[in-house]
């Protein structure tokens, strides 16, 4: 794989991360019944992803990046 397509990926890997963050009001059953993924098949993707790469994360911390703060805020403003 070349750089410049890990630089795209990640390009791409941020705007969802953003559209995800911004768009709090769609409920991650919404997003699973319709993709087959949501933000927690994400931010859990990201944790695997992380410890192939030998950087450890916590399942919280990947959850944290994803939402962009702790799943638990979340979960409270905007989980219906």
């Amino acid at each position: 794989m070349t750089e410049k397509k890990i630089e795209i990926e990640a390009a791409a890997f941020r705007k969802l991360v953003n559209h995800l963050q911004e768009r709090n009001d769609i409920q991650n059953a919404d997003i699973m019944n319709l993709a087959g993924f949501c933000r927690n098949c994400i931010s859990r993707w990201y944790q695997e992803s992380s410890l192939e790469l030998g950087e450890e994360i916590s399942k919280d911390e990947a959850r944290e990046l994803i939402y962009g703060m702790p799943y638990k805020d979340w979960r409270d403003k905007y989980q219906k």
